[in-house]
């Protein structure tokens, strides 16, 4: 029986304008089990960033606010730690690292000075101790003559290279839980590969936990055991990566899948590659009944006013849609 590091129940996440409350997660539930990746997708605006980042507590407060919900960790809720006892867990127990480095890395100091500073924070290392296993984190994560890189600054260092002293911060402190976002977005194919072969390596040697948020659905192929799909703040359809990908059940999952390009769906002179008409609501402009209706090219006349729940169709895989009441 699979052991769950991060229960996540009931998370409901808003945002205020001067007019109105915009809810932006919509009451989501879910585990992230003990060693393995489980990868949140959909499109842009589909809730996935705003809720890893809730984990955390990392909602800018205002305009964001956790409305509801629990996230439990070692038996705690963190969303009633302090302040003071929430950084203790931020980086020591779960690290995060986001889609561009350079908005979260400190622009005037060194890398070295930036990992050691996570150190002595967090660990009782002496400043020397901190120093050598820095080399170390650099040397792990393919880092080329890490003494010398020490003393160079983020904008020294390609977006590749960024990204791998990122991940080397994260796992600084030896965390339970990784939250990826997005990481490799902004990256080329080939580095791309090599991040994500990166990450498969650490979380082997190490049966970290990993919580990848991405709209690649090839990223999720390769790393993934488990995918949850989210539309307008809920999720809609999870399941084990290989039988959601072969067999998926919501009509929304099934048209990322059929999104995706492949060597076979190269297109022909005047053709088009397949697409999802119309785009995610506004939060401000969610649909009644389910959300995904004025998209969906199966929809019925309830789906137009009746929201489904989400129900398990086998162990393990559950999907809200009215085509599997």
């Amino acid at each position: 029986m699979s052991v769950p590091e991060l229960w996540v129940k009931n998370l409901k996440v808003a945002f205020t304008t001067a007019d109105e409350e915009l809810v932006a997660v919509r009451g989501i539930s879910y585990q992230l089990n003990r060693g393995e990746t489980l990868a949140l997708v959909g499109e842009s605006g589909s809730g996935k960033t705003v809720s890893a980042l809730s984990v955390l507590r990392l909602i800018p407060e205002p305009p964001g606010k956790i409305l509801s919900g629990e996230i439990l960790f070692d038996d705690q809720d963190l969303l009633k730690l302090t302040a003071k006892e929430l950084r203790e867990r931020r980086g020591r127990d779960i690290a995060m690292i986001f889609q561009d480095p350079m908005t979260s890395m400190n622009p005037v100091l060194t890398i070295g000075e930036q990992i050691i500073e996570t150190l002595l924070r967090h660990t009782p290392l002496s400043r020397k101790e901190a120093q050598e296993k820095t080399i170390h984190l650099l040397k792990q994560v393919d880092i080329p003559s890490p003494e010398q890189k020490l003393d160079q600054y983020p904008h020294q260092f390609s977006g590749g290279m960024r990204q791998r002293v990122m991940i080397a911060m994260a796992l600084s402190c030896s965390p339970r839980i990784l939250i990826a976002d997005e990481p490799t977005t902004a990256l080329d194919v080939l580095i791309q590969a090599q991040i994500l072969d990166l990450l498969k390596q650490i979380k082997k040697e190490s049966q970290m936990s990993i919580l990848l948020i991405t709209h690649d659905l090839g990223v999720v192929a390769e790393i993934a055991q488990r995918v949850m799909v989210m539309y307008a703040g809920d999720i809609v359809e999870t399941g084990p990566v290989d039988e959601l990908f072969k067999s998926p059940l919501h009509p929304y999952t099934s048209g990322l899948i059929k999104s995706v390009p492949t060597l076979e769906s190269i297109p022909q002179k005047d053709s088009k590659l397949n697409e999802i008409p119309g785009t995610v609501p506004s939060l401000s402009k969610i649909p009644s009944g389910c959300p995904f209706h004025p998209r969906c090219p199966s929809v019925e006349s309830r789906c137009r006013t009746d929201k489904p729940h989400l129900k398990e169709t086998a162990p393990g895989h559950a999907v809200s849609c009215w085509l599997h009441p």
